[in-house]
């Protein structure tokens, strides 16, 4: 077999590598390990280093893994082809043994064309595959090996093999189209069909042709492997056999309370004094604050010879910066009592333990899903997928001491969970991804060449008996322009606290006392110092803010307008029933609205979120004039709008408008106040708030 054109010198030789001379070891050479070879002290190649004792202690349980028998006709493929497809189940070890075969395999070859960068979809999964590898390797986090997710670098100029989140990735195409410095790229988690995922997908079929020495490997599940070889045009396929047996038990009907019945199922194990730690699989995060609060209580009057129970709850979606799931007491059984992980949809990748002797699922999941015709998000409820079912089984330890507890019955299986995950493509607002697209100059979706196509705030909500002072301690940041002027009324009065040097958990607490999201302003601290950054870099000026004053006030609003003018809704019987301005959905101000809390109900408004599945509320809203509106409303999409009482209101202001003629300046003041005008414009384009 011929090899692809681009294929560095020294290729053949690396598959002749004799595996006791170095760490590519493979399966049939491990009987040498324990004949002596210990004690020869062999060197790391990727970092000079002699290998600890820890290091064959990895390699023995490496060597266990499913994944480990498939090693060197992987690496024949990846010498010959450009692109390989990897099958196989979830805890086979592809996760992690891939990447560092690449590495070896780039290494061989003296990086000459880059390194290797494996993608994932959660940030969570990336760190700790970066730490598991970087342990089995036998070098450095953070040198040899490292990881990028948001707002967290962890990588060197010399960093060999980066795990990063799929989004990251994209984000740095942004500068490096072709992504020229990575000779093999890696992407993971591809059944989650992330818009990332999915993106990355279509655009590396292009950069392969630019450059034919890059090395495109995809890690998917059974399901999928054969839609990506028909996708990339026939391209070789290794699966990874998994042998996982496990006793299932299904329910003998449709559950009434699905919750309520795996809590139960939970204590019932529990007090069976069976060993092993336990994984619950519930709908959504709401349902896991539920539990974990009721395993809180519950464990408090429980009886102290059935031993602590430890509830452990993981949220797939968490936010920044990166969010550890539990501590070392999680990372396997322990005489001290049992662990108790608390998940829902796209946590399977994120359980960690080995120890798990018990999997309760609920065969349902809770999502987001965005209509496109009426702009607005819906929350549904269905079955999980046939994919992550078997994920689900594949937790447990194998051999008869792993119980599945299926919450649902078997023919539920077949008859109503599809076989792989909805794209998120499919049912996502894709604006950012346009932009995106736009920013590297790409006309749009309908350039990319998907697999799927995609279809044509910072409050937390109140305990119901959370007292009345609580809730009154909002009302101080309230102002009267609006919601999003309340919303800089909070950052500045955190951003002061986070500069007043106390220290970080008073912050929090302060956070907690007056309802507010920590991480979510955490991250508007973050996003806004890229931004200063970037000003920065572009030589723009930077003012501070007049905050308060009446030119600031229509500044911003003038901003809001820019951006979300399709984003309008008027109050049509002064009751607070808002009709949206382009598809004539009907929506009322979210309770926590200061609009709301004041029992004021402003005609027109700008909204940040509209969402059908929350009571049909409209989230973050301020107050506009039709005159402004139509100052800053582009003339092609105002024509566009569908006839409508609201339309003709606006179509009276701009005439309105039209008709007040401006008092007539000098002549010879005129060329001054428009060389003013111009200038003074640039510098308020450039302020930030």
């Amino acid at each position: 077999m011929a090899l692809v054109p681009g294929t560095p010198p020294g290729a053949e030789d690396f598959l002749a590598i004799s595996p006791g001379k170095s760490c590519l070891l493979d399966e049939s050479d491990s009987s040498d390990v324990d004949e002596g070879l210990l004690d020869d002290l062999e060197l790391n190649p990727f970092d000079g280093l002699p290998y600890s004792s820890r290091f064959y202690e990895l390699l023995k349980q490496r060597e266990k893994l499913p994944v480990w028998k498939t090693k060197y006709v992987f690496l024949e493929s990846l010498v010959r082809n450009q692109i390989v497809v990897v099958s196989g189940g979830a805890k086979c070890g592809k996760s992690s043994q891939i990447p560092q075969w690449c590495a070896e395999y780039c290494l061989s070859v003296h990086n000459q064309h880059g390194t290797v960068i494996c993608t994932q979809v959660q940030k969570q999964t990336a760190v700790w595959l970066a730490m598991r590898v970087a342990d089995e390797m036998d070098v450095n986090i953070g040198h040899e090996v490292g990881y990028v997710v948001p707002f967290d670098n962890c990588c060197t100029n010399e960093t060999i093999l980066r795990y990063c989140t799929d989004d990251m990735l994209l984000k740095e195409m942004m500068s490096n189209p072709l992504l020229s410095c990575y000779g093999v790229i890696i992407i993971d988690d591809i059944y989650e069909r992330s818009v990332s995922s999915d993106v990355l997908l279509a655009f590396l079929k292009n950069i392969l042709l630019a450059r034919p020495e890059l090395k495109i490997v995809l890690i998917s599940p059974p399901e999928l492997s054969n839609k990506l070889v028909t996708y990339y045009g026939g391209v070789p396929l290794i699966e990874v056999e998994c042998s996982h047996s496990m006793e299932v038990v299904y329910a003998p009907g449709i559950q009434r309370d699905p919750f309520l019945a795996a809590i139960r199922l939970l204590f019932e194990i529990h007090h069976s004094q069976e060993k092993g730690d336990i994984v619950v699989f519930l709908a959504c995060e709401q349902e896991i604050r539920k539990a974990f609060e009721m395993i809180h209580q519950e464990s408090l009057h429980m009886n102290p010879a059935l031993g602590e129970l430890h509830a452990l709850p993981i949220y797939p979606h968490h936010s920044l910066p990166f969010y550890t799931p539990y501590d070392g007491l999680a990372h396997g059984g322990t005489d001290r009592g049992r662990n108790v992980v608390l998940t829902s949809s796209r946590g399977e990748s994120l359980v960690w333990i080995s120890n798990v002797h018990f999997v309760i699922d609920i065969g349902l999941e809770r999502r987001k899903v965005y209509n496109t015709r009426i702009r607005a998000e819906s929350v549904i409820t269905q079955p999980i997928s046939k994919v992550q079912a078997e994920m689900r089984k594949q937790i447990l330890v194998s051999g008869p001491a792993g119980k599945m507890f299926c919450l649902y019955p078997e023919e539920v299986t077949q008859t109503e969970m599809k076989t792989l995950l909805t794209p998120k493509v499919q049912e996502s607002n894709l604006t950012s991804m346009v932009l995106f697209l736009k920013r590297m100059d790409i006309a749009g979706l309908g350039h990319c060449e998907f697999i799927n196509r995609p279809a044509p705030s910072c409050f937390l909500d109140s305990p119901i008996n959370e007292d009345a002072a609580k809730l009154s301690s909002r009302m101080k940041f309230l102002h009267p322009a609006g919601d999003h002027f309340t919303l800089i009324n909070i950052y500045r009065e955190y951003n002061q606290m986070r500069r007043s040097n106390v220290r970080p958990y008073v912050v929090e607490r302060w956070c907690q006392d007056h309802l507010l999201d920590y991480s979510a302003l955490e991250m508007a601290c973050v996003i806004r110092g890229e931004l200063l950054d970037i000003m920065k870099r572009l030589e723009l000026p930077v003012s501070e803010p007049a905050v308060g004053t009446d030119e600031n006030i229509l500044n911003i609003k003038k901003s809001l307008l820019s951006g979300y003018f399709m984003q309008i809704a008027r109050d049509v019987d002064g009751l607070g029933n808002y009709i949206m301005l382009i598809h004539k959905q009907v929506g009322q101000l979210h309770p926590n609205s200061g609009y709301c809390l004041n029992h004021i109900f402003p005609e027109w408004v700008l909204f940040h979120e509209f969402s059908v599945a929350d009571r049909s509320c409209i989230r973050i809203a301020t107050e506009i004039s039709p005159e402004l509106f139509m100052q800053m409303v582009p003339q092609y999409y105002f024509s566009n709008l569908p006839p409508s009482e609201s339309k003709e209101i606006l179509e009276k202001a701009l005439v309105c408008t039209t008709n007040i003629a401006p008092p007539e300046d000098p002549p010879e003041n005129q060329g001054k106040a428009a060389e003013e005008e111009t200038s003074s414009a640039s510098e308020q384009r450039c302020l930030i708030q």
